[in-house]
C-alpha cells in the first residue's frame, strides 16, 4: 500500500499542462498531429514559428493546405531553403503527407509561421494552431512554447 502511495504521489508530481502538450496527440481522418510546440520569443518580435509532426496512418495521400492562428495576424506553411549559401524561409503552397509515412515540420525545415504576433509567446503559454488538410479537413492542436533555444519538444531532444 505504501509503495502504491508512492507511486501515485510520484505521477501526480510529474504532471504539469506543458508535459500533457508535448504528447499532445490530435486526429482528423487518418491524419494524426503530434508534438506541437514553439520557442518563445522576445518582446516585440513580430514573428514566430509552430512545429509538429503529421502522421498518415492511410492509405490515400494527404497535404497539408494551410494553417491558422488566433496567436499572430497571418499564419503561413513555410520551409528553409539554401540560396546562394544564405538559409532564407520561403512561403509553400501545401505541404505532402504521403500514405502510412510522416512528416516533420521542425526548425530548418518545413514549419508554421506565425507572422504579427498578437503576444509574445512565453515560454509554458500554450496557442491553438488550426491546419487544413485536403482530405482529412481541419485540426485544431493546442501549441505548447518551450524556451527560446529549444531544439525540439521537450521530452523529444533525440527526434
Amino acid at each position: 500500500m505504501k509503495r502504491l502511495v508512492l507511486a501515485a504521489t510520484a505521477a501526480l508530481l510529474a504532471w504539469s499542462p506543458a508535459a500533457l502538450a508535448d504528447h499532445h496527440e490530435a486526429k482528423a481522418g487518418s491524419i494524426a498531429v503530434s508534438q506541437p510546440w514553439a520557442r518563445a520569443t522576445a518582446p516585440g518580435a513580430p514573428a514566430g514559428a509552430a512545429y509538429l509532426t503529421v502522421t498518415n496512418g492511410g492509405k490515400e495521400a494527404d497535404r497539408l493546405v494551410a494553417a491558422s492562428s488566433p496567436a499572430a495576424k497571418t499564419t503561413e506553411l513555410h520551409t528553409h531553403i539554401h540560396d546562394n549559401g544564405v538559409m532564407r524561409m520561403r512561403p509553400v503552397e501545401a505541404i505532402d503527407v504521403p500514405a502510412g509515412g510522416t512528416v516533420a515540420l521542425k526548425p530548418g525545415g518545413l514549419h508554421v509561421m506565425l507572422m504579427g504576433l498578437n503576444a509574445p509567446l512565453a515560454q509554458g503559454s500554450t496557442f491553438d494552431v488550426t491546419l487544413t488538410f485536403e482530405k482529412a479537413g481541419k485540426l485544431t492542436v493546442p501549441v505548447t512554447v518551450q524556451s527560446a533555444g529549444a531544439a525540439a519538444p521537450m521530452g523529444h531532444t533525440g527526434h
